[in-house]
């Protein structure tokens, strides 16, 4: 066990010290390279910062950091057995810290500023070079740029640990610190700069408001892959450990939603407003959807059922939330209240894969979802730069299909190579006995409950 951690550490602590030591050479490389200015032509107006613009994203970054932490951490550990509940916790939070890490060292510069190839942004702002208190990003043009930096470190950090809901109770913590490093670096940084900074998709005019391609549709699909890669529990149904921590969780989920979804406009404005009754209205139908599809077919409307609806109509909103009206996000609701609820109760035990806590059927079928419905139900009365198929742009859907195409097969393969990386270093399950006793014990030597 301590070889493996000496190997993990060591991982670890390798990726960090390459990516400080080439920072300088990469940014001294590419200023070597830029061409020289052009003649200036007749400058616009310099971007100002907003003190009302900042104020509500500073809320709304606070809003999707409590999504992380506690949020997903409550709702995924009470849906663990209680002898994995504080291991399944931990993947959370250690991901969040992880994340927040890697972001200002590397992963915010090749996500968001420059283009090479419009595959990856380029090293010009790592370890947050040449930026202040008054700096500006042109992606976000009234609040301050570490403002809009942390906002987007909290996209990323959820977005990874999202997928450890599909490997709980059976891999080893220590190959979960891995994958985060791993597939933070060389999954989420790409996909995130094709839709959001200048990648390819943004180019072709893909539609992502929130996440539905870079955070669920990614997420979902490295779920599924990695899910089978590592096996099936050898207990493999599981009951909740704790349904008021789940529902907890699913509560502060829906309320950190919101600057997830209306903090996406980046503004205080009315397409904030837009995007947070969308978010709310969404959630709230799918609930609804989710109980009365499983009252039809098991005889019982459960909690559980209510708390996966309103996650999978969030989940399927967040693309849309700022192009779509409220017919838009009604008929996104119910259809992220039946389909994902199939997903889970039928096509899970028909293809026999182990997701543990069903990242994929809700996140990945629901991010699927969300992402093609706004290419139908776009309105450019909500936001001109989106127009979908009922507003004359059929166009849009195919656009959409290929997004989601591009960021399955990516991430899926990307996914199943980082697996084979980690098995070959630190081995990617705890032995039977370990997963039988539980990884509280066995991963961190603590309990979850002690009474």
């Amino acid at each position: 066990m301590k070889s493996i951690w000496r190997k993990t550490v060591s991982v670890v602590l390798l990726v960090l010290a390459i990516a400080v030591m080439a920072a300088p050479v990469l940014v001294a490389a590419e200023e070597a390279a830029a061409p020289a200015p052009a003649a200036a032509a007749a400058a616009p107006a310099p971007p100002k910062i907003d003190t009302g613009d900042t104020a509500w994203m500073i809320v709304a970054t606070a809003f999707v950091m409590l999504m992380s932490v506690p949020g997903l951490a409550l709702f995924y550990g009470g849906l663990a057995k209680t002898k994995d509940a504080l291991n399944t916790m931990a993947m959370t939070f250690v991901t969040f810290a992880i994340a927040s890490v890697l972001w200002v060292v590397y992963g915010y510069s090749f996500s968001f500023v420059g283009d090479i190839g419009s595959f990856i942004g380029d090293a010009s702002k790592m370890m947050l070079k040449g930026v202040g208190p008054n700096s500006i990003s042109d992606l976000a043009k009234t609040i301050p740029e570490y403002i809009f930096i942390v906002y987007q470190l909290t996209f990323a950090a959820i977005t990874v640990a999202l997928v450890s809901g599909a490997y709980i109770e059976r891999m080893k913590f220590s190959a979960w610190i891995l994958f985060s490093v791993l597939w933070f670096t060389v999954v989420y940084l790409p996909v995130a700069h094709w839709v959001w900074g200048g990648g390819f998709l943004a180019k072709m005019g893909a539609l992502d408001f929130a996440g539905g391609t870079v955070v669920h549709v990614n997420a979902g699909i490295a779920a599924l892959v990695g899910a089978l890669i590592l096996g099936k529990r050898h207990a493999k149904a599981i009951m909740p450990g704790n349904l008021t921590l789940v529902v907890t969780g699913a509560g502060l989920l829906w309320f950190g939603w919101f600057g997830f979804n209306a903090g996406s406009a980046l503004a205080a404005n009315g397409l904030a407003g837009a995007a947070f009754i969308n978010t709310n209205t969404a959630a709230a139908v799918a609930a609804l959807a989710w109980m009365f599809t499983e009252w039809m077919h098991s005889g019982k409307p459960t909690v559980l059922g209510l708390a996966s609806g309103a996650v999978g109509g969030l989940v399927a909103i967040t693309p849309a939330a700022g192009f779509v009206n409220i017919t838009g996000a009604i008929v996104i609701g119910i259809a992220a209240g039946v389909i994902p609820f199939y997903a889970v109760a039928k096509l899970k035990p028909m293809l026999g894969y182990d997701d543990t806590l069903d990242a994929f059927g809700i996140h990945g079928i629901g991010g699927t979802l969300g992402a093609l419905l706004t290419g139908v139900f776009a309105d450019p009365s909500v936001n001109e730069l989106g127009k979908g198929l009922l507003y004359g742009n059929p166009g849009q859907l195919w656009t959409q299909t290929v997004a989601v195409l591009a960021t399955v097969a990516y991430s899926g393969i990307m996914t199943a190579i980082i697996f084979f990386i980690i098995k070959a270093i630190v081995g990617l399950r705890v032995d039977t006995e370990e997963e039988t006793i539980g990884l509280d014990e066995t991963q961190h030597g603590e309990r979850a409950y002690n009474s």
